[in-house]
Protein backbone atom coordinates (compact mmCIF):
# COMPACT_ATOMS: atom_id res chain seq x y z
CA UNK A 1 0.00 0.00 0.00
CA UNK A 2 1.35 3.40 -1.03
CA UNK A 3 2.19 5.86 1.74
CA UNK A 4 0.12 9.03 1.67
CA UNK A 5 2.04 12.26 1.16
CA UNK A 6 0.32 15.65 1.55
CA UNK A 7 0.24 17.81 -1.56
CA UNK A 8 2.38 20.42 0.21
CA UNK A 9 5.08 17.78 0.75
CA UNK A 10 4.89 16.51 -2.84
CA UNK A 11 5.33 20.03 -4.21
CA UNK A 12 8.13 21.02 -1.81
CA UNK A 13 10.86 22.49 -4.06
CA UNK A 14 14.34 20.98 -3.95
CA UNK A 15 16.32 23.99 -5.17
CA UNK A 16 16.09 27.78 -5.19
CA UNK A 17 15.00 27.95 -8.82
CA UNK A 18 11.70 26.28 -7.84
CA UNK A 19 11.21 28.21 -4.60
CA UNK A 20 8.39 30.79 -4.48
CA UNK A 21 8.63 33.95 -2.36
CA UNK A 22 11.24 35.52 -0.06
CA UNK A 23 13.09 37.09 -2.99
CA UNK A 24 14.74 39.53 -0.56
CA UNK A 25 16.72 36.51 0.65
CA UNK A 26 16.79 34.12 -2.31
CA UNK A 27 17.12 36.44 -5.31
CA UNK A 28 20.32 37.10 -7.23
CA UNK A 29 22.86 38.82 -5.00
CA UNK A 30 20.76 38.20 -1.88
CA UNK A 31 22.06 36.49 1.31
CA UNK A 32 20.88 32.90 0.90
CA UNK A 33 21.72 32.80 -2.82
CA UNK A 34 25.19 34.22 -2.09
CA UNK A 35 25.77 31.71 0.70
CA UNK A 36 24.82 28.77 -1.51
CA UNK A 37 26.89 30.06 -4.43
CA UNK A 38 29.95 30.55 -2.20
CA UNK A 39 29.46 27.17 -0.49
CA UNK A 40 30.30 28.87 2.82
CA UNK A 41 27.32 28.16 5.08
CA UNK A 42 26.68 29.68 8.48
CA UNK A 43 24.09 29.25 11.20
CA UNK A 44 20.74 30.91 10.54
CA UNK A 45 17.53 31.61 12.40
CA UNK A 46 14.46 32.04 10.21
CA UNK A 47 11.76 34.20 11.76
CA UNK A 48 8.45 34.17 9.94
CA UNK A 49 4.80 33.09 9.98
CA UNK A 50 3.62 29.54 9.24
CA UNK A 51 3.71 28.34 5.65
CA UNK A 52 6.19 30.91 4.33
CA UNK A 53 8.97 28.43 3.46
CA UNK A 54 11.23 28.10 6.53
CA UNK A 55 11.52 24.30 6.43
CA UNK A 56 11.84 24.21 2.66
CA UNK A 57 14.66 26.75 2.64
CA UNK A 58 16.53 24.77 5.30
CA UNK A 59 16.30 21.63 3.16
CA UNK A 60 17.36 23.49 0.02
CA UNK A 61 20.39 24.94 1.80
CA UNK A 62 21.41 21.51 3.13
CA UNK A 63 21.09 19.90 -0.29
CA UNK A 64 22.88 22.76 -2.06
CA UNK A 65 25.94 22.52 0.21
CA UNK A 66 25.83 18.69 0.15
CA UNK A 67 25.31 18.54 3.90
CA UNK A 68 24.03 15.76 6.09
CA UNK A 69 20.59 16.92 7.26
CA UNK A 70 18.82 16.33 10.54
CA UNK A 71 15.47 17.77 11.51
CA UNK A 72 14.05 18.13 15.02
CA UNK A 73 11.04 19.89 16.48
CA UNK A 74 11.78 21.78 19.69
CA UNK A 75 8.27 20.90 20.85
CA UNK A 76 9.19 17.24 21.38
CA UNK A 77 13.01 17.09 21.15
CA UNK A 78 15.54 17.50 23.97
CA UNK A 79 19.24 17.21 24.80
CA UNK A 80 19.29 13.47 24.20
CA UNK A 81 18.12 13.92 20.62
CA UNK A 82 20.93 16.39 19.99
CA UNK A 83 23.46 14.02 21.63
CA UNK A 84 22.40 11.24 19.25
CA UNK A 85 23.00 13.54 16.28
CA UNK A 86 26.41 14.61 17.62
CA UNK A 87 27.41 10.96 18.12
CA UNK A 88 26.37 10.22 14.56
CA UNK A 89 28.30 13.19 13.20
CA UNK A 90 31.43 12.25 15.17
CA UNK A 91 31.24 8.67 13.94
CA UNK A 92 32.88 7.99 10.59
CA UNK A 93 30.13 5.48 9.84
CA UNK A 94 27.46 8.15 9.34
CA UNK A 95 23.80 7.68 8.67
CA UNK A 96 22.78 7.89 5.00
CA UNK A 97 22.56 11.44 3.79
CA UNK A 98 19.00 12.67 3.27
CA UNK A 99 19.68 13.32 -0.41
CA UNK A 100 21.77 10.27 -1.33
CA UNK A 101 21.12 6.54 -1.27
CA UNK A 102 24.53 5.58 0.12
CA UNK A 103 26.37 6.24 3.34
CA UNK A 104 28.74 9.11 2.75
CA UNK A 105 31.04 11.48 4.60
CA UNK A 106 30.00 15.08 4.27
CA UNK A 107 31.81 18.31 4.98
CA UNK A 108 28.83 19.91 6.72
CA UNK A 109 26.02 18.80 8.99
CA UNK A 110 22.86 20.88 9.16
CA UNK A 111 20.54 20.63 12.14
CA UNK A 112 17.16 22.13 11.37
CA UNK A 113 15.44 22.93 14.66
CA UNK A 114 11.82 23.83 14.08
CA UNK A 115 10.13 26.09 16.64
CA UNK A 116 13.49 26.84 18.25
CA UNK A 117 11.77 29.34 20.57
CA UNK A 118 10.36 26.34 22.47
CA UNK A 119 13.82 25.23 23.58
CA UNK A 120 14.58 26.47 27.09
CA UNK A 121 17.80 28.30 28.00
CA UNK A 122 19.63 25.17 29.12
CA UNK A 123 18.77 23.35 25.90
CA UNK A 124 19.88 26.32 23.80
CA UNK A 125 23.13 26.59 25.80
CA UNK A 126 23.79 22.93 25.09
CA UNK A 127 23.89 23.65 21.35
CA UNK A 128 26.52 26.40 21.57
CA UNK A 129 29.81 24.45 21.61
CA UNK A 130 28.76 22.31 18.65
CA UNK A 131 27.94 25.42 16.62
CA UNK A 132 31.17 27.13 17.66
CA UNK A 133 33.43 24.22 16.70
CA UNK A 134 31.63 23.65 13.38
CA UNK A 135 30.17 20.26 14.27
CA UNK A 136 26.72 21.62 13.45
CA UNK A 137 25.34 24.33 11.23
CA UNK A 138 22.16 25.35 12.98
CA UNK A 139 19.11 26.46 11.05
CA UNK A 140 16.43 27.42 13.51
CA UNK A 141 12.86 28.34 12.64
CA UNK A 142 10.58 30.46 14.79
CA UNK A 143 7.22 32.14 14.49
CA UNK A 144 8.15 34.25 17.54
CA UNK A 145 10.55 37.18 17.72
CA UNK A 146 13.96 35.54 18.34
CA UNK A 147 15.14 38.64 20.21
CA UNK A 148 12.88 37.57 23.07
CA UNK A 149 12.89 33.80 22.69
CA UNK A 150 16.47 32.88 21.69
CA UNK A 151 19.43 33.42 24.03
CA UNK A 152 21.85 36.18 23.06
CA UNK A 153 24.82 33.80 22.79
CA UNK A 154 22.99 31.77 20.15
CA UNK A 155 21.79 34.90 18.34
CA UNK A 156 25.34 36.26 18.17
CA UNK A 157 26.50 33.09 16.44
CA UNK A 158 23.70 33.13 13.86
CA UNK A 159 22.22 35.41 11.26
CA UNK A 160 18.55 36.19 11.69
CA UNK A 161 16.52 36.33 8.49
CA UNK A 162 12.96 37.62 8.54
CA UNK A 163 10.58 35.79 6.20
CA UNK A 164 7.41 37.49 5.02
CA UNK A 165 3.94 36.00 4.50
CA UNK A 166 3.49 35.02 0.87
CA UNK A 167 1.57 37.58 -1.14
CA UNK A 168 -1.47 36.60 -3.19
CA UNK A 169 0.45 36.49 -6.47
CA UNK A 170 2.97 34.08 -4.94
CA UNK A 171 0.17 31.98 -3.46
CA UNK A 172 -1.52 31.87 -6.86
CA UNK A 173 1.69 30.41 -8.35
CA UNK A 174 1.74 27.72 -5.66
CA UNK A 175 -1.96 26.94 -6.12
CA UNK A 176 -1.48 26.61 -9.87
CA UNK A 177 1.36 24.15 -9.25
CA UNK A 178 -1.03 22.17 -7.07
CA UNK A 179 -3.71 22.21 -9.76
CA UNK A 180 -1.19 20.94 -12.30
CA UNK A 181 -0.07 18.15 -9.96
CA UNK A 182 -3.67 17.12 -9.27
CA UNK A 183 -4.62 17.51 -12.94
CA UNK A 184 -7.71 19.57 -12.16
CA UNK A 185 -8.91 23.11 -12.85
CA UNK A 186 -10.18 25.97 -10.72
CA UNK A 187 -12.08 29.05 -11.83
CA UNK A 188 -10.45 32.47 -11.44
CA UNK A 189 -12.79 33.67 -8.69
CA UNK A 190 -12.14 30.57 -6.60
CA UNK A 191 -8.38 30.83 -7.12
CA UNK A 192 -8.36 34.51 -6.14
CA UNK A 193 -10.41 33.81 -3.05
CA UNK A 194 -8.25 30.87 -1.97
CA UNK A 195 -5.12 32.99 -2.36
CA UNK A 196 -6.66 35.62 -0.10
CA UNK A 197 -8.11 33.18 2.40
CA UNK A 198 -4.76 31.41 2.91
CA UNK A 199 -3.47 34.60 4.59
CA UNK A 200 0.12 34.26 3.38
CA UNK A 201 0.40 30.56 4.22
CA UNK A 202 1.34 28.32 1.28
CA UNK A 203 0.73 25.11 3.22
CA UNK A 204 -2.80 26.22 4.13
CA UNK A 205 -3.54 27.01 0.47
CA UNK A 206 -2.42 23.55 -0.68
CA UNK A 207 -4.22 21.74 2.14
CA UNK A 208 -7.48 23.46 1.22
CA UNK A 209 -6.87 22.75 -2.46
CA UNK A 210 -6.38 19.06 -1.68
CA UNK A 211 -9.68 18.92 0.23
CA UNK A 212 -11.44 20.75 -2.61
CA UNK A 213 -10.00 18.25 -5.09
CA UNK A 214 -11.38 15.34 -3.06
CA UNK A 215 -14.82 16.98 -3.00
CA UNK A 216 -14.61 17.59 -6.73
CA UNK A 217 -13.80 13.92 -7.32
CA UNK A 218 -16.70 12.74 -5.13
CA UNK A 219 -19.16 15.06 -6.86
CA UNK A 220 -17.76 14.08 -10.28
CA UNK A 221 -17.34 17.75 -11.14
CA UNK A 222 -14.95 19.15 -13.72
CA UNK A 223 -13.72 22.36 -12.08
CA UNK A 224 -13.34 23.77 -8.57
CA UNK A 225 -15.82 26.63 -8.53
CA UNK A 226 -16.24 29.46 -6.07
CA UNK A 227 -19.50 27.98 -4.68
CA UNK A 228 -17.78 24.65 -4.08
CA UNK A 229 -14.89 26.35 -2.29
CA UNK A 230 -17.37 28.42 -0.28
CA UNK A 231 -19.18 25.29 0.82
CA UNK A 232 -15.94 23.60 1.85
CA UNK A 233 -14.69 26.48 3.93
CA UNK A 234 -18.08 27.14 5.47
CA UNK A 235 -17.36 30.80 6.00
CA UNK A 236 -20.21 33.20 6.54
CA UNK A 237 -18.47 36.40 5.56
CA UNK A 238 -16.87 35.59 2.23
CA UNK A 239 -17.09 39.19 1.02
CA UNK A 240 -14.41 40.11 3.53
CA UNK A 241 -11.37 39.62 1.30
CA UNK A 242 -8.22 40.45 3.25
CA UNK A 243 -6.57 41.91 0.20
CA UNK A 244 -9.63 43.53 -1.33
CA UNK A 245 -11.83 46.58 -1.07
CA UNK A 246 -14.08 45.24 1.69
CA UNK A 247 -11.08 44.73 3.98
CA UNK A 248 -10.02 48.35 3.65
CA UNK A 249 -13.59 49.62 3.86
CA UNK A 250 -14.16 47.79 7.13
CA UNK A 251 -10.94 48.83 8.86
CA UNK A 252 -11.55 52.41 7.70
CA UNK A 253 -15.06 52.36 9.17
CA UNK A 254 -13.66 50.90 12.39
CA UNK A 255 -11.04 53.63 12.83
CA UNK A 256 -13.41 56.45 11.91
CA UNK A 257 -16.03 55.16 14.34
CA UNK A 258 -13.49 55.23 17.18
CA UNK A 259 -12.39 58.72 16.08
CA UNK A 260 -16.01 59.87 16.29
CA UNK A 261 -16.35 58.22 19.74
CA UNK A 262 -19.14 56.04 18.32
CA UNK A 263 -18.59 52.89 20.40
CA UNK A 264 -21.63 51.10 18.98
CA UNK A 265 -20.40 51.41 15.40
CA UNK A 266 -16.78 50.59 16.34
CA UNK A 267 -17.85 47.42 18.16
CA UNK A 268 -20.01 46.38 15.20
CA UNK A 269 -17.11 46.74 12.73
CA UNK A 270 -14.83 44.97 15.20
CA UNK A 271 -17.26 42.03 15.37
CA UNK A 272 -17.48 41.96 11.58
CA UNK A 273 -13.73 41.74 11.19
CA UNK A 274 -13.26 39.08 13.87
CA UNK A 275 -16.14 36.97 12.54
CA UNK A 276 -14.66 37.15 9.06
CA UNK A 277 -11.34 35.72 10.17
CA UNK A 278 -9.26 38.88 10.45
CA UNK A 279 -6.03 38.48 12.40
CA UNK A 280 -6.69 39.97 15.88
CA UNK A 281 -3.12 41.28 15.97
CA UNK A 282 -3.83 43.35 12.86
CA UNK A 283 -6.80 44.96 14.63
CA UNK A 284 -4.82 45.47 17.85
CA UNK A 285 -1.95 47.12 15.93
CA UNK A 286 -4.40 49.61 14.44
CA UNK A 287 -5.65 50.36 17.96
CA UNK A 288 -2.08 51.05 19.15
CA UNK A 289 -1.57 53.48 16.27
CA UNK A 290 -4.94 55.11 16.96
CA UNK A 291 -4.07 55.63 20.65
CA UNK A 292 -1.14 57.90 19.73
CA UNK A 293 -2.42 59.41 16.50
CA UNK A 294 -5.97 60.33 17.49
CA UNK A 295 -6.05 60.34 21.30
CA UNK A 296 -2.48 61.40 21.96
CA UNK A 297 -1.95 63.93 24.73
CA UNK A 298 -5.63 64.08 25.73
CA UNK A 299 -5.47 60.67 27.44
CA UNK A 300 -1.88 59.34 27.57
CA UNK A 301 -3.03 56.10 29.25
CA UNK A 302 -4.79 55.15 25.99
CA UNK A 303 -1.47 53.92 24.58
CA UNK A 304 -0.93 51.80 27.70
CA UNK A 305 -4.36 50.21 27.27
CA UNK A 306 -3.89 49.64 23.54
CA UNK A 307 -0.53 47.99 24.10
CA UNK A 308 -2.05 45.80 26.80
CA UNK A 309 -4.77 44.71 24.36
CA UNK A 310 -2.13 43.84 21.75
CA UNK A 311 -0.17 41.79 24.27
CA UNK A 312 -3.36 40.05 25.40
CA UNK A 313 -4.14 39.09 21.79
CA UNK A 314 -0.62 37.64 21.47
CA UNK A 315 -0.81 35.57 24.64
CA UNK A 316 -4.50 34.59 24.79
CA UNK A 317 -5.45 34.29 21.12
CA UNK A 318 -8.89 33.64 19.68
CA UNK A 319 -11.61 33.18 20.68
CA UNK A 320 -10.99 34.66 24.16
CA UNK A 321 -9.07 37.73 22.97
CA UNK A 322 -12.30 39.04 21.40
CA UNK A 323 -13.15 40.20 24.93
CA UNK A 324 -9.85 42.09 25.22
CA UNK A 325 -10.41 43.74 21.86
CA UNK A 326 -13.98 44.75 22.75
CA UNK A 327 -12.98 46.26 26.10
CA UNK A 328 -10.10 48.14 24.48
CA UNK A 329 -12.30 49.52 21.70
CA UNK A 330 -14.94 50.71 24.16
CA UNK A 331 -12.26 52.47 26.21
CA UNK A 332 -10.61 54.16 23.21
CA UNK A 333 -13.98 55.40 22.00
CA UNK A 334 -14.67 57.07 25.35
CA UNK A 335 -11.28 58.83 25.51
CA UNK A 336 -10.98 62.51 24.61
CA UNK A 337 -9.21 63.03 21.29
CA UNK A 338 -6.18 65.23 20.55
CA UNK A 339 -4.17 64.98 17.31
CA UNK A 340 -1.81 67.87 18.15
CA UNK A 341 1.27 65.67 18.76
CA UNK A 342 0.67 63.72 15.53
CA UNK A 343 0.08 66.88 13.49
CA UNK A 344 3.15 68.56 15.02
CA UNK A 345 5.34 65.60 14.14
CA UNK A 346 4.08 65.45 10.56
CA UNK A 347 4.81 69.18 10.20
CA UNK A 348 8.34 68.66 11.54
CA UNK A 349 8.82 65.69 9.21
CA UNK A 350 7.75 67.84 6.28
CA UNK A 351 10.46 70.40 7.16
CA UNK A 352 13.06 67.64 7.44
CA UNK A 353 12.18 66.35 3.97
CA UNK A 354 12.15 69.85 2.42
CA UNK A 355 15.16 71.40 4.16
CA UNK A 356 17.37 68.39 4.85
CA UNK A 357 19.77 68.20 7.80
CA UNK A 358 20.02 71.81 8.95
CA UNK A 359 23.03 72.64 11.18
CA UNK A 360 22.33 71.89 14.84
CA UNK A 361 23.02 74.86 17.17
CA UNK A 362 26.54 74.63 18.61
CA UNK A 363 25.33 74.95 22.21
CA UNK A 364 23.47 71.61 22.11
CA UNK A 365 26.00 69.59 20.13
CA UNK A 366 27.80 66.74 21.88
CA UNK A 367 31.39 67.53 22.89
CA UNK A 368 33.12 64.26 23.91
CA UNK A 369 36.66 65.36 22.84
CA UNK A 370 38.96 68.28 23.61
CA UNK A 371 39.06 69.28 19.93
CA UNK A 372 35.28 69.48 19.74
CA UNK A 373 35.18 71.67 22.82
CA UNK A 374 37.80 73.95 21.27
CA UNK A 375 35.64 74.19 18.16
CA UNK A 376 32.73 75.46 20.26
CA UNK A 377 30.70 72.28 20.57
CA UNK A 378 28.46 72.54 23.65
CA UNK A 379 29.54 76.12 24.39
CA UNK A 380 26.86 78.19 26.11
CA UNK A 381 24.64 75.20 26.87
CA UNK A 382 21.87 75.88 29.38
CA UNK A 383 19.67 73.20 30.91
CA UNK A 384 16.59 75.38 30.81
CA UNK A 385 17.08 77.98 28.04
CA UNK A 386 14.43 80.58 27.25
CA UNK A 387 15.21 80.48 23.53
CA UNK A 388 14.44 78.02 20.74
CA UNK A 389 16.85 75.13 20.22
CA UNK A 390 15.79 74.61 16.60
CA UNK A 391 18.30 75.13 13.77
CA UNK A 392 18.77 78.80 12.83
CA UNK A 393 16.62 78.54 9.71
CA UNK A 394 13.65 77.29 11.77
CA UNK A 395 14.24 79.44 14.85
CA UNK A 396 10.95 80.42 16.45
CA UNK A 397 8.83 77.94 14.51
CA UNK A 398 6.02 76.29 16.52
CA UNK A 399 4.95 72.74 15.67
CA UNK A 400 2.84 72.11 18.77
CA UNK A 401 0.08 74.73 18.63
Amino acid sequence: MDTYHPLADILRPSDLSQFVGQTHLTGEGKPIKLMIDSQKPYSIIFWGPPGCGKTTLARIIAKSIKAQFFQLSAVSAGKNDIKKIINTVNNDNKEPNLYTSEKTKTKYTVLFLDEIHRFNKAQQDFLLPFIEDGTLILIGASTENPSFEVISALLSRSRVFVLQPLNEDELAIIINKGLKQLKIKMDKKALSFLAGFANGDGRTALNILEIAAENLFLSKGKIISFPLLKEILQKKALQYDKGGEEHYNTISAFIKSMRASDADAALYYLARMVDSGEDPLFIARRMVVFASEDIGLATPTALVVANAVFRACETVGLPECQENLAAGVAYLCQCKKDRSAYNAYMSALSDVKQLGNLPIPMSIRNAPTKLMKELGYGEGYEKYPDKSLLPEKLRGKKYIK
